[in-house]
Parts: structure tokens; C-alpha cells; sequence
């Protein structure tokens, strides 16, 4: 998925009501790292929110009743 940046014209003044914007322009920038980051929000078409869940999708599936097994096991694991 592609990164995109907001569009703010440079004489518009960030206001405390747009924090993602503020965030990009501080830290964002700074970041070396181009993975996603949570605490920016995504905007994307919906072509490109459908191709997001069908990657997510490909990924490996459990079945409730597995996870349920699972975690109780680390719990248990966790106890002792």
C-alpha cells in the first residue's frame, strides 16, 4: 500500500485539530523507516483499502476454536 502524504497548502496554519497532519510534519519526517505507522491515519481509495484486506486475507488463518486453544496453553505456560 502506498504511503500518502497529506496535501496542505504551506500558508494554511496546523491547528491542534489536525494532529496527524502535526505528526508527519514532526516526527513522520524524521522517520527513516517508510512501514506503517499507527498513529497516522491511512486515506486511501477503495480500490486500495480492498487490495489491503486481500493481502491481509492471504495471510494465515486460524479457526476460533484453535486461538482459544492456543491461548489457553500460553496461559497455562505463563502460570507455571
Amino acid at each position: 500500500m502506498q504511503k500518502k502524504p497529506y496535501k496542505v497548502p504551506k500558508n494554511t496554519l496546523t491547528t491542534v485539530n489536525e494532529p496527524a497532519i502535526a505528526y508527519q510534519r514532526t516526527i513522520g519526517a524524521t522517520s527513516s523507516s517508510n512501514s506503517w505507522d499507527p498513529n497516522v491515519p491511512f486515506h486511501g481509495t477503495q480500490e486500495e483499502w480492498w487490495e489491503h484486506f486481500h493481502r491481509i486475507e492471504e495471510g494465515e488463518f486460524y479457526p476460533a476454536s484453535e486461538t482459544h486453544q492456543r491461548i489457553s496453553k500460553w496461559l497455562y505456560n505463563q502460570k507455571r
